[in-house]
């Protein structure tokens, strides 16, 4: 018999593999999101939809045994600061009506709740981040899920059980565009020969996991009945450069590197040179490790593109 899971969002990014990997686990994925109802390329790994604004309530009917892996809410730094109380309003409210039938149910299912790697301090002298690390505030967005992280320990105190996961950036097939290696690929794919590619600040490193190596590690997570600790980075601990995600998207395209300009526009003033998260506790606690490789993921990502 399958075992029932829920997924929040899971039209999004990271859920619609989160779907595709729970069903071929033997999972049964009730997805939830906004839209009307699943496309085609989403439904086959669904045993069951549920259309819901979950800033509104948390649905009726649901079963309380099931994990969540809860993924719903804002997810772009850049337009937090346009609209910051939207942020915090909708990223809070989802967490404390899903949380809220929890408590009433009594279920001891556990409830995966996505962080981001984000929200640690970039101090000069500590480019591995661990979860004991401090935190700093650099945008609504961060402080949105902060708040999210706060609520869930709330309710874990009474009773509900939570964990918190904080992914570093990840990428893979059908990220949409809005982050850099979807943005740059996009440019590439239309520029013309011995034109200028004008980007931001691409010497600055940063942690990719491959997003069906997130996936697993969220499934791992939900699956294991008792867990140590409640909080845990997920990421690949290695940092890659802009300008080393450029050259491997011109070489699974096939093209020359193209010469670059600095758009100032594009650099963000306090933007951390390094970045690279520490996944030991989460490696010790379920036995996970990223298995794709970062060369793989950008020749799937330009391959899946392609197909398109």
């Amino acid at each position: 018999m399958s075992v029932p899971l829920i997924v929040t969002g899971v039209d999004g990014f990271v859920g619609r593999h989160v779907a595709r990997l729970g069903a071929s686990a033997g999972w049964s994925i009730t997805g939830i999101s906004r839209a009307d109802r699943p496309d085609r390329s989403l439904s086959p790994f669904l045993d069951r939809y549920i259309c819901a604004d979950l800033t509104q309530s948390w649905p009726s009917g649901l079963p309380h045994d099931a994990p969540v892996i809860h993924l719903a809410g804002l997810s772009a730094v850049g337009p937090s600061f346009a609209t910051p109380q939207r942020y915090l309003d909708q990223n809070s409210a989802m967490t404390t009506h899903l949380c809220e039938a929890r408590l009433s149910s009594g279920s001891g299912a556990p409830i995966i709740g996505v962080s981001t790697g984000a929200v640690y301090a970039s101090d000069a002298d500590e480019s591995m981040h661990r979860e004991t690390d401090r935190l700093e505030f650099t945008s609504p967005y961060v402080v949105s899920k902060v708040l999210v992280e706060n609520q869930l320990a709330y309710y874990r105190r009474r009773g509900v059980s939570t964990v918190v996961v904080r992914p570093f950036n990840h990428i893979g097939p059908g990220q949409r565009t809005g982050f850099l290696v979807p943005d740059l690929l996009t440019r590439l794919k239309r520029i013309s020969p011995g034109a200028e590619l004008s980007v931001g600040n691409l010497k600055s490193r940063r942690d990719y996991t491959d997003v069906r190596d997130v996936a697993r590690a969220y499934l791992a997570l939900a699956s294991t009945p008792s867990l140590t600790d409640s909080l845990f980075n997920v990421a690949s601990g290695s940092s890659r450069s802009g300008e080393e995600i450029l050259g491997l998207l011109c070489g699974a395209l096939e093209i020359a590197v193209p010469p670059v300009v600095v758009d100032v526009d594009r650099v963000r003033p306090d933007d951390p040179a390094v970045i690279t998260g520490d996944a030991s506790r989460l490696r010790e606690a379920v036995g996970w490790a990223p298995s794709i490789p970062l060369e793989q993921t950008i020749e799937d990502i330009v391959r899946d593109s392609i197909s398109r």
